[in-house]
């Protein structure tokens, strides 16, 4: 079975955290805004329920199928 957009949409943010960051976000220099941005959209999601729609607005942001 295929894995629930949520589970697609925490892999991709947690891909371009390690594409765009290359380390942890408290160890990045300055305020790196985009980093910051992806953070905080990997926060809210794992604070919300499959179906939620932040899930669906996070997979429209980052072009998760």
């Amino acid at each position: 079975m295929a894995d629930s957009l949520k589970v697609r949409v925490r892999e991709k943010l947690l891909r371009q955290l390690a594409e765009d960051g290359r380390r942890p976000i408290r160890e990045a220099e300055g305020d790196d805004s985009r980093l910051l941005a992806v953070t905080d959209d990997l926060e809210a999601l794992e604070q919300a329920k499959e179906g939620d729609p932040i899930v669906e607005e996070l997979a429209q942001r980052y072009w998760v199928p």
